[in-house]
């Protein structure tokens, strides 16, 4: 687990996943999606319906995020992460698709896990109760599809140095079980 903050950028690359490690800590730089329950749900159907999506999912980050409405002056409100696992079944039709990353918070399925080594992914923790700091690094935020879901609209967001923690790397490794042994030895 190393100290070193990398900057990373959108869209991922099998190159860049490889360097990843869990535990590293990564300001992300570039285009991301939002997408939650609703929208994975209508992804999901589109996929199964050989429809193209409304955006180009090759090398794509989906960020679990239903954020507030933008207040004057901003271009979104709170952008705070969801819990991941509820979106944990739209995983292996996003992976087909082409996406590389997802950002949430809390475990993942081992169904995921394996997911992450075998399609050479990455999951990315953001901190929760952060969600006003989170959205200071989106520089930009334009709904592009399911506004009727509103917060948990489909949208396209320009992030700049968004800090994350890498929880689930390419090489199998779980920061969560891989901490709680580190902090057991230690205590």
């Amino acid at each position: 687990m190393g100290n070193e903050v990398k900057r990373v950028e959108t869209p991922l690359t099998e190159e860049v996943i490889k360097t990843l490690r869990i535990g590293d800590e990564v300001l992300l730089s570039g285009i991301i999606y939002t997408a939650r329950d609703m929208a994975h749900a209508q992804l999901q159907e589109m996929i199964n319906n050989g429809d193209e999506l409304p955006f180009n999912a090759s090398g794509s980050v989906i960020y679990y995020v239903g954020p507030s409405p933008a207040p004057v002056g901003r271009v979104i409100g709170s952008a705070g992460p969801t819990t991941s696992y509820r979106m944990d079944p739209f995983v292996p039709a996003m992976f087909e698709a082409g996406m590389r990353g997802m950002i949430g918070k809390g475990p993942r399925s081992s169904k995921v896990k394996d997911l992450i080594v075998k399609k050479c992914g990455v999951y990315f923790g953001a901190t929760g109760g952060a969600a006003a700091l989170l959205s200071e690094s989106i520089v930009e935020a334009e709904v592009i599809a399911f506004e009727k879901f509103g917060p948990e609209a489909l949208r396209k967001l320009k992030v700049n140095n968004m800090p994350l923690i890498v929880i689930n790397d390419c090489y199998g490794g779980d920061l969560y079980l891989e901490g709680i042994d580190k902090y057991s030895e230690e205590i």
